[in-house]
């Protein structure tokens, strides 16, 4: 069951989970990373569900987790066997998923149920790290194949009632993720990312953009 309604709102986060599941790995270079995720749930409380909205994870249509127990998709290749062995047992939540379903499908955007799928790297590295215990239930909601600003944008406020819910809402991932340009020798793409990035934090945080400037921003 979720929580009854309350005045206080649970946060929304938005998180990188890192490089597959080099985080859980002990990989040097995402010390800092993790030192961050494991001291932020001390500020969070216990939420009574987590919902991750991963950015490994796109659908034609909005899709959400609904079995009791879901598996765990390694979406990564190439690294060492141990990847492949990593368990996060969190149970699933069907009924809060069919409450997600019925929130978004009553402001007119088309949903479906998923009682397959389980969770993938977006969601299993960050929660491994924030609450290792694995006890508190967590579904996923995946993002829309378009990627249309305006289309997600009405997404995140079908669902803003579960914030009243104790219910925690992560995004999951990067502003930037072309691995291709990443990883290539030849393209430095740093400026433009760094670029973007700022223009990103400063529309989603600027106290002097109203709420309507700022959606605006986002989809222009």
């Amino acid at each position: 069951m979720a929580s009854p309604a309350s005045e206080t709102l649970s946060p929304v986060l938005y998180l990188p989970h890192g490089g597959g599941p080099l985080p859980i790995l002990g990989d040097k270079a995402h010390e800092k990373m993790v030192s961050f995720l494991k001291e932020i749930t001390s500020r969070l409380g216990t939420p009574s569900a987590i919902l991750v909205i991963s950015a490994h994870w796109e659908e034609e249509i909005a899709t959400i987790t609904s079995g009791s127990h879901p598996g765990i998709i390694y979406d990564y290749y190439g690294f060492p066997a141990e990847a492949y062995q990593i368990k996060y047992a969190a149970p699933g939540h069907p009924q809060l998923a069919k409450e997600v379903f019925e929130l978004i499908t009553a402001n007119g955007i088309p949903a479906r149920l998923d009682e397959q799928r389980g969770f993938d790297h977006g969601l299993f590295v960050l929660l491994k790290l924030m609450y290792p215990e694995a006890q508190i239930p967590c579904f996923q909601l995946s993002l829309l194949k378009n990627l249309d600003p305006r289309k997600h944008i009405a997404l995140g406020k079908a669902i803003t009632s579960l914030r009243k819910k104790n219910i925690l809402i992560i995004g999951s991932g990067m502003s930037f993720h072309n691995l291709k340009v990443f990883f290539s020798r030849e393209i430095d793409s740093s400026k433009e990312n760094n670029e973007f990035d700022s223009w990103l934090i400063e529309t989603c945080t600027s106290q002097a953009l109203s709420p309507k400037k700022r959606e605006q921003q986002l989809i222009e």
